[in-house]
Order: structure tokens, then sequence, then C-alpha cells
């Protein structure tokens, strides 16, 4: 677990928050509000978008609803954390235990995970730090 972690702010700009990711050699962070609450999360996937197709403007049919087409659309044009970050925040205690981590972690299909004390922020735990664990073992 990372305990000093490197948190965003929803008003940050895309551009922004991609330069601290890069800066800090993190693949995504925990976003914050003022009082320090997880609001939300944003990856390197959510920042650069590249698996959203804008196929309306290419031409071709959009078949998905227009819900996901209108966030798909939101978040391509994104200017902002908020507009890109996702809101539904999967988080563990610091008393949970590697495996059931590693668990949530392959089928939620994520890599990182905030850790919480008394709901709020203590640490982050990713898919490396699994990996140095097992190797240390």
């Amino acid at each position: 677990m990372t305990s000093n972690v490197v948190t965003l702010k929803k008003e940050m700009g895309v551009e922004e928050a991609a330069e601290i990711l890069l800066e800090k050699g993190v693949g995504g962070a925990p976003v914050v509000d003022d009082a320090g609450n997880v609001i939300g999360m944003v990856t390197e996937s959510d920042l650069i978008m590249e698996d959203v197709k804008l196929h309306l403007l290419s031409g071709i049919i959009y078949l998905e609803s227009i819900k996901a087409f209108e966030e798909k659309l939101k978040k391509a044009v994104a200017v902002k954390v908020e507009d890109v970050m996702s809101k539904k925040v999967i988080s563990v205690t610091e008393d949970t235990s590697i495996e059931d981590i590693a668990t949530l972690m392959i089928e939620k299909g994520i890599s990182r995970l905030p850790v919480m004390r008394e709901g709020k922020l203590v640490g982050l735990v990713s898919k490396r730090d699994i990996v140095r664990t097992i190797a240390q073992s």
C-alpha cells in the first residue's frame, strides 16, 4: 500500500491531471473534495479515452443508448477531471486481506483501490503492490 497518495481535485483540467500522474509515475489517483473525501477515481485510460469513438460524428450510426453516447461524448470533449472521473468508487479498508483485494481487482477490472479508515483516505493499493507482496513471500 502506498500511504503518500497522489490525489486530484474535480476542478482540475485534464491536462494538469495528466501532468501530475506522469510526474508522480502513477497510473491513476483518487479525486477528493475539499474535506478530503474520495469522490471519484481517475486513471490514464480515463484521461486519454483511447476507446472512445465518436461514431455519430464520423457518419456511422451509433447503436448504443442515448445516455451511453452522451456520457462518452462528454468524456471525449472533457476539460475537467470531474467530467472523466469514475464516480462509483470501490474501496477497501486496512484490514482487507491481499487475497480479497486481488479478487476484487480481477472481478471489477480495476488496477488500484483507495484504502479507507473511518471514511478517510489513508492509502492506495495497486496491482503492483500485490505483485510486490507475491515476490516477497
